[in-house]
């Protein structure tokens, strides 16, 4: 079974969601996600920081990364995971909608 982290803009959690259920139940990949709901807060400098580091770290114990390309839309943290992804030898996939 290979893992992916999944990686899109926060605008589509939703989808994003969806996409990781069907992976994990229909395609038999280990899907590792980057959704953080917490209903009222607002994280910190350092709170993001440390999500992005924790993001990054998934990255390099999966076999690759599962982007979603929303209608057309992947932002600049994407596109600067798809580069240090690449760069270390990971596999990428797109899931275009």
């Amino acid at each position: 079974m290979k893992t992916y982290t999944l990686c899109g803009s926060m605008r589509f959690e939703k989808e994003m969601q969806e996409v990781a259920y069907y992976l994990e139940t229909q395609k038999g990949y280990n899907i590792l996600q980057c959704i953080y709901t917490v209903v009222g807060t607002k994280p910190t400098a350092e709170e993001l920081q440390a999500l992005e580091l924790a993001h990054y770290r998934k990255i390099d114990i999966s076999d690759g990364i599962y982007v979603l390309n929303i209608n057309g839309y992947v932002g600049e943290s994407v596109r600067k995971e798809i580069d240090y992804s690449q760069r270390h030898g990971k596999e990428v996939i797109y899931h275009c909608n």
